[in-house]
Protein backbone atom coordinates (compact mmCIF):
# COMPACT_ATOMS: atom_id res chain seq x y z
CA UNK A 1 0.00 0.00 0.00
CA UNK A 2 1.32 3.60 -0.61
CA UNK A 3 2.17 6.05 2.12
CA UNK A 4 -1.22 7.90 2.72
CA UNK A 5 0.50 11.51 1.64
CA UNK A 6 -3.52 12.57 0.59
CA UNK A 7 -6.15 12.57 3.51
CA UNK A 8 -9.38 10.50 2.88
CA UNK A 9 -10.94 14.08 2.12
CA UNK A 10 -8.66 15.25 -0.57
CA UNK A 11 -8.80 11.46 -2.58
CA UNK A 12 -12.60 12.33 -2.45
CA UNK A 13 -12.48 15.53 -3.90
CA UNK A 14 -9.72 14.49 -6.76
CA UNK A 15 -12.48 11.76 -7.82
CA UNK A 16 -15.20 13.75 -7.55
CA UNK A 17 -13.93 17.42 -9.08
CA UNK A 18 -10.86 15.93 -11.02
CA UNK A 19 -8.18 17.91 -9.12
CA UNK A 20 -6.89 18.77 -5.44
CA UNK A 21 -4.56 21.32 -3.74
CA UNK A 22 -3.00 18.84 -1.33
CA UNK A 23 -2.16 20.06 2.31
CA UNK A 24 1.35 18.46 1.67
CA UNK A 25 3.76 20.74 -0.10
CA UNK A 26 7.36 20.48 -1.06
CA UNK A 27 10.04 21.46 1.79
CA UNK A 28 11.49 24.87 0.90
CA UNK A 29 14.83 24.15 0.89
CA UNK A 30 13.36 21.99 -2.62
CA UNK A 31 11.88 24.69 -3.56
CA UNK A 32 14.91 27.28 -3.52
CA UNK A 33 16.99 24.88 -5.12
CA UNK A 34 14.11 24.22 -8.14
CA UNK A 35 14.00 28.24 -8.17
CA UNK A 36 18.00 27.71 -9.47
CA UNK A 37 17.05 25.46 -11.60
CA UNK A 38 14.88 26.86 -13.36
CA UNK A 39 16.77 29.65 -13.73
CA UNK A 40 19.85 27.25 -15.22
CA UNK A 41 17.17 25.80 -17.31
CA UNK A 42 15.93 29.22 -19.16
CA UNK A 43 19.80 30.09 -19.72
CA UNK A 44 19.92 26.74 -21.21
CA UNK A 45 17.28 26.89 -24.09
CA UNK A 46 17.40 30.68 -25.49
CA UNK A 47 15.65 29.61 -28.37
CA UNK A 48 12.81 28.17 -26.41
CA UNK A 49 9.95 29.93 -24.91
CA UNK A 50 9.87 29.27 -21.77
CA UNK A 51 6.48 28.08 -21.53
CA UNK A 52 6.73 25.33 -23.83
CA UNK A 53 10.32 23.71 -22.06
CA UNK A 54 9.40 20.33 -23.06
CA UNK A 55 10.59 17.70 -21.10
CA UNK A 56 12.83 19.35 -19.09
CA UNK A 57 13.66 16.36 -17.35
CA UNK A 58 15.64 14.65 -19.97
CA UNK A 59 19.40 15.69 -20.05
CA UNK A 60 20.68 16.62 -23.30
CA UNK A 61 20.93 13.82 -26.86
CA UNK A 62 20.93 15.15 -29.30
CA UNK A 63 23.33 18.92 -29.63
CA UNK A 64 23.06 18.90 -26.37
CA UNK A 65 18.92 18.62 -26.24
CA UNK A 66 16.27 15.49 -25.84
CA UNK A 67 14.17 14.58 -29.05
CA UNK A 68 11.85 17.08 -27.75
CA UNK A 69 14.31 20.16 -28.77
CA UNK A 70 14.89 21.14 -24.78
CA UNK A 71 18.03 20.80 -22.87
CA UNK A 72 17.08 19.22 -20.06
CA UNK A 73 18.18 18.40 -16.16
CA UNK A 74 18.45 15.54 -14.07
CA UNK A 75 16.94 17.88 -11.13
CA UNK A 76 13.45 17.39 -12.77
CA UNK A 77 13.86 13.84 -13.42
CA UNK A 78 14.64 13.85 -9.39
CA UNK A 79 11.76 15.58 -8.67
CA UNK A 80 9.65 13.63 -10.11
CA UNK A 81 10.77 10.22 -8.58
CA UNK A 82 10.47 12.13 -5.37
CA UNK A 83 8.94 9.53 -3.28
CA UNK A 84 6.01 11.35 -1.74
CA UNK A 85 5.08 12.69 -4.92
CA UNK A 86 5.22 8.78 -6.41
CA UNK A 87 3.35 7.89 -3.51
CA UNK A 88 0.37 10.45 -3.59
CA UNK A 89 0.23 9.72 -7.23
CA UNK A 90 -0.09 5.77 -6.49
CA UNK A 91 -3.23 7.00 -4.20
CA UNK A 92 -5.31 8.56 -6.85
CA UNK A 93 -4.00 6.26 -10.19
CA UNK A 94 -3.18 2.84 -8.41
CA UNK A 95 -0.06 0.28 -7.36
CA UNK A 96 1.53 0.47 -11.15
CA UNK A 97 3.25 4.12 -12.18
CA UNK A 98 5.17 5.13 -14.73
CA UNK A 99 6.65 8.57 -15.79
CA UNK A 100 5.78 9.40 -18.93
CA UNK A 101 6.50 13.63 -19.04
CA UNK A 102 7.05 16.91 -17.63
CA UNK A 103 6.67 20.91 -18.52
CA UNK A 104 7.99 23.94 -16.91
CA UNK A 105 5.53 26.25 -17.59
CA UNK A 106 7.16 29.86 -17.01
CA UNK A 107 5.03 32.89 -17.90
CA UNK A 108 7.10 36.16 -18.12
CA UNK A 109 6.00 38.83 -16.55
CA UNK A 110 4.32 41.27 -18.60
CA UNK A 111 3.85 39.15 -21.85
CA UNK A 112 3.62 35.34 -20.86
CA UNK A 113 1.36 33.23 -23.14
CA UNK A 114 -2.22 32.25 -22.83
CA UNK A 115 -3.02 28.47 -22.13
CA UNK A 116 -6.26 27.73 -23.91
CA UNK A 117 -8.66 25.65 -22.44
CA UNK A 118 -8.03 22.25 -23.42
CA UNK A 119 -8.08 18.49 -21.89
CA UNK A 120 -5.11 16.69 -21.56
CA UNK A 121 -6.43 14.30 -23.12
CA UNK A 122 -6.33 15.93 -26.74
CA UNK A 123 -2.80 15.62 -26.80
CA UNK A 124 -1.32 12.44 -25.23
CA UNK A 125 -1.05 8.91 -26.89
CA UNK A 126 -1.80 6.49 -23.98
CA UNK A 127 -4.82 4.27 -24.38
CA UNK A 128 -6.98 4.06 -22.20
CA UNK A 129 -6.09 7.99 -21.70
CA UNK A 130 -5.30 7.84 -17.95
CA UNK A 131 -2.77 10.27 -16.48
CA UNK A 132 -2.59 12.24 -13.37
CA UNK A 133 -0.94 15.57 -13.32
CA UNK A 134 0.87 16.94 -11.02
CA UNK A 135 1.22 20.56 -11.16
CA UNK A 136 4.41 22.02 -8.34
CA UNK A 137 4.45 26.10 -8.27
CA UNK A 138 8.09 27.17 -8.05
CA UNK A 139 7.22 30.75 -8.09
CA UNK A 140 3.46 31.82 -6.80
CA UNK A 141 0.67 31.31 -8.87
CA UNK A 142 -1.70 33.99 -8.80
CA UNK A 143 -5.06 34.86 -10.75
CA UNK A 144 -3.19 38.32 -11.22
CA UNK A 145 -0.27 36.10 -13.15
CA UNK A 146 -2.00 33.24 -15.08
CA UNK A 147 -2.55 30.37 -12.34
CA UNK A 148 -3.98 27.51 -13.69
CA UNK A 149 -8.16 27.60 -13.71
CA UNK A 150 -10.00 24.18 -14.03
CA UNK A 151 -13.96 23.59 -14.41
CA UNK A 152 -14.80 20.75 -11.13
CA UNK A 153 -16.32 17.65 -12.44
CA UNK A 154 -15.69 17.95 -16.02
CA UNK A 155 -13.39 14.74 -15.96
CA UNK A 156 -16.42 12.85 -15.03
CA UNK A 157 -17.94 11.68 -18.14
CA UNK A 158 -14.33 10.61 -19.61
CA UNK A 159 -14.90 12.80 -22.91
CA UNK A 160 -12.78 14.05 -24.79
CA UNK A 161 -14.95 17.11 -26.05
CA UNK A 162 -14.12 18.84 -29.71
CA UNK A 163 -11.50 21.33 -29.97
CA UNK A 164 -10.36 23.96 -32.63
CA UNK A 165 -7.00 24.77 -34.16
CA UNK A 166 -5.86 28.25 -34.02
CA UNK A 167 -2.74 28.88 -36.13
CA UNK A 168 -1.63 31.66 -33.42
CA UNK A 169 2.11 32.33 -31.96
CA UNK A 170 1.25 33.84 -28.40
CA UNK A 171 -0.59 30.49 -27.20
CA UNK A 172 1.70 27.67 -25.27
CA UNK A 173 -0.65 24.96 -27.11
CA UNK A 174 -2.59 25.61 -30.10
CA UNK A 175 -5.69 23.81 -29.42
CA UNK A 176 -8.79 25.35 -27.88
CA UNK A 177 -11.77 23.68 -26.63
CA UNK A 178 -15.17 24.57 -28.24
CA UNK A 179 -16.55 27.85 -26.25
CA UNK A 180 -20.65 25.72 -25.96
CA UNK A 181 -18.83 22.27 -24.83
CA UNK A 182 -18.10 24.07 -21.01
CA UNK A 183 -19.42 26.47 -19.05
CA UNK A 184 -16.21 29.10 -18.08
CA UNK A 185 -18.46 30.62 -15.02
CA UNK A 186 -18.06 27.29 -13.49
CA UNK A 187 -13.99 27.84 -13.05
CA UNK A 188 -11.72 27.64 -10.27
CA UNK A 189 -8.66 29.03 -10.24
CA UNK A 190 -5.97 27.27 -8.51
CA UNK A 191 -3.76 29.63 -6.65
CA UNK A 192 -0.30 28.10 -5.35
CA UNK A 193 2.74 29.37 -3.27
CA UNK A 194 5.99 28.20 -4.36
CA UNK A 195 6.41 24.25 -3.07
CA UNK A 196 2.76 24.09 -3.05
CA UNK A 197 0.89 21.75 -6.08
CA UNK A 198 -2.23 20.45 -7.26
CA UNK A 199 -3.39 17.45 -9.29
CA UNK A 200 -5.65 16.71 -11.87
CA UNK A 201 -7.21 14.10 -13.79
CA UNK A 202 -6.62 13.83 -17.60
CA UNK A 203 -9.96 14.91 -18.82
CA UNK A 204 -10.27 17.70 -16.92
CA UNK A 205 -11.16 20.79 -18.26
CA UNK A 206 -8.20 23.63 -17.60
CA UNK A 207 -6.42 26.63 -18.85
CA UNK A 208 -4.67 29.41 -18.04
CA UNK A 209 -4.75 33.42 -18.94
CA UNK A 210 -1.90 35.67 -19.98
CA UNK A 211 0.03 36.83 -17.65
CA UNK A 212 0.13 40.77 -18.12
CA UNK A 213 1.23 41.15 -14.74
CA UNK A 214 4.90 42.59 -13.41
CA UNK A 215 5.02 39.04 -11.51
CA UNK A 216 6.66 35.89 -13.33
CA UNK A 217 4.70 32.77 -13.13
CA UNK A 218 6.55 29.34 -13.46
CA UNK A 219 5.05 26.05 -12.11
CA UNK A 220 6.81 22.75 -13.32
CA UNK A 221 3.77 19.91 -14.62
CA UNK A 222 4.89 16.28 -13.86
CA UNK A 223 2.84 13.44 -15.55
CA UNK A 224 2.28 9.92 -14.31
CA UNK A 225 0.50 7.10 -15.93
CA UNK A 226 -0.70 3.75 -14.36
CA UNK A 227 0.45 0.98 -16.13
CA UNK A 228 -2.70 -0.54 -17.16
CA UNK A 229 -2.77 2.18 -19.90
CA UNK A 230 -0.24 1.04 -23.27
CA UNK A 231 1.96 4.87 -23.76
CA UNK A 232 1.31 3.71 -27.50
CA UNK A 233 4.21 5.43 -29.98
CA UNK A 234 2.41 4.78 -33.17
CA UNK A 235 -0.26 7.61 -32.49
CA UNK A 236 0.01 11.29 -32.61
CA UNK A 237 -2.99 12.77 -31.59
CA UNK A 238 -3.92 16.21 -32.65
CA UNK A 239 -1.75 15.59 -35.83
CA UNK A 240 1.48 17.62 -35.13
CA UNK A 241 -0.86 20.92 -34.44
CA UNK A 242 0.03 21.77 -30.71
CA UNK A 243 1.79 24.39 -30.91
CA UNK A 244 4.99 22.16 -28.98
CA UNK A 245 7.81 20.17 -30.04
CA UNK A 246 6.48 16.88 -29.49
CA UNK A 247 8.51 13.01 -30.32
CA UNK A 248 6.58 10.64 -28.21
CA UNK A 249 8.32 7.92 -30.33
CA UNK A 250 11.41 8.34 -28.83
CA UNK A 251 10.24 9.47 -25.50
CA UNK A 252 11.48 7.52 -22.18
CA UNK A 253 9.14 6.34 -20.08
CA UNK A 254 10.25 5.11 -16.30
CA UNK A 255 8.42 2.80 -14.15
CA UNK A 256 8.36 4.00 -10.62
CA UNK A 257 6.12 1.90 -8.98
CA UNK A 258 4.92 -1.82 -9.12
CA UNK A 259 4.80 -4.07 -12.38
CA UNK A 260 4.03 -2.88 -16.39
CA UNK A 261 0.38 -4.55 -15.67
CA UNK A 262 -0.78 -3.99 -19.69
CA UNK A 263 2.29 -5.88 -20.65
CA UNK A 264 2.79 -3.31 -23.56
CA UNK A 265 4.72 -0.16 -22.55
CA UNK A 266 8.50 -0.09 -23.45
CA UNK A 267 10.53 1.01 -20.50
CA UNK A 268 14.01 0.87 -22.93
CA UNK A 269 13.40 3.65 -25.88
CA UNK A 270 14.87 7.13 -25.61
CA UNK A 271 17.24 5.89 -22.63
CA UNK A 272 21.18 6.47 -22.45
Amino acid sequence: MPTAILSPDETAQYRAQGYVIPRFHLPPEMVKDLQTTLDALIRANPDVRPEKLVSAHIEGKQHGKNDDGVAGTRKFLDLAMYPPLVDMVSQVIGPDVALWGCQVFCKPAAHGFETPWRQDGQYWPMRPLATCTVWIAIEPSLKSNGCLRVIPGSHLAKVLHPHLHEDRQDLVLNQRMADDTFNEDEAVDLELQPGQMSLHDVYMIHGAKANTSGLRRTGVALRYMPTTSHFDRSLHPAAGKTGLALNFATRPLWLLKGKDACGLNDFTVGHT
